[in-house]
């Protein structure tokens, strides 16, 4: 990490054992990393944008997730010209992106655990004779289907 990057308060994005969650910066410090006034970081505490720990005698306390979602609202209202009430609209939509996001990945994962099973169990199976008939295997997991379809499209329409 350069010297200009540590005075910031960059974290190095490389380094899997910084906790971004450790509250560490007071309100001025994280003020100035961001380029905003505390001022500003109250206004965007009370419009629910970001939610800072407290101390015991109830200061604010940033930790680098906070910072860098900081730096994120600061790009989306500075560069793009979005509203605090747009801002808003995009956060809670990068949370709910981000839970559908985790539901499709476990859904994948249950069915690539199925699929195994499944091809070691046919595996083991002996070679059909000639005359056997095929039938095709049950989806027991439709309805789960069904609702990660319909909440897709709940979200399609969100957007």
């Amino acid at each position: 990490m350069s010297d200009e990057q540590r005075r910031r308060g960059e974290a190095d994005s490389a380094d899997p054992t910084l906790d971004k969650d450790k509250p560490l910066y007071v309100i001025s410090v994280a003020a100035e990393l961001v380029d905003m006034h505390p001022q500003t970081l109250r206004l965007y505490e009370r419009k629910g944008l970001i939610e800072p720990s407290r101390s015991a005698g109830k200061t604010r306390l940033y930790s680098q997730r906070n910072i860098e979602q900081l730096r994120e609202i600061r790009r989306l209202t500075q560069e793009l010209g979005v509203n605090l009430a747009g801002v808003e609209e995009i956060i809670r939509l990068r949370q709910k992106l981000d839970v559908l996001q985790q539901r499709i990945e476990d859904r994948i994962g249950s069915l690539q655990e199925r699929l195994q099973l499944e091809l070691k169990g046919a595996r083991a199976l002996p070679a059909p004779a000639a005359d056997d008939e095929e039938t095709p295997p049950v989806d027991a997991a439709g309805e789960d289907d069904e609702a990660l379809r319909r909440g897709l499209e709940h979200l399609r329409d969100d957007l």
